[in-house]
């Protein structure tokens, strides 16, 4: 894997966990100050965990984008 390939894919992580802390945070904040720090961890972690296994899934993905682009 070459280092620009490894860069984006590190960004990418990036993004997918910063939306996913901001979603989290949101909705533990309409319970508290605690529940909104909880909620931008876990946010985060399963960010990041949904960039990894959807990038590192090859052309699963792109298979299913192309089945449903011919419906």
């Amino acid at each position: 894997m070459d280092t620009k390939s490894r860069l984006k894919r590190a960004l990418l992580r990036a993004r997918y966990a910063a939306v996913g802390a901001a979603v989290g945070a949101a909705l533990g904040g309409l319970f508290g100050r605690s529940p909104a720090s909880t909620g931008g961890a876990t946010g985060a972690l399963l960010g990041a965990v949904v960039a990894e296994k959807r990038f590192s899934a090859g052309g699963w993905f792109e298979e299913v984008r192309g089945d449903e682009d011919e419906a």
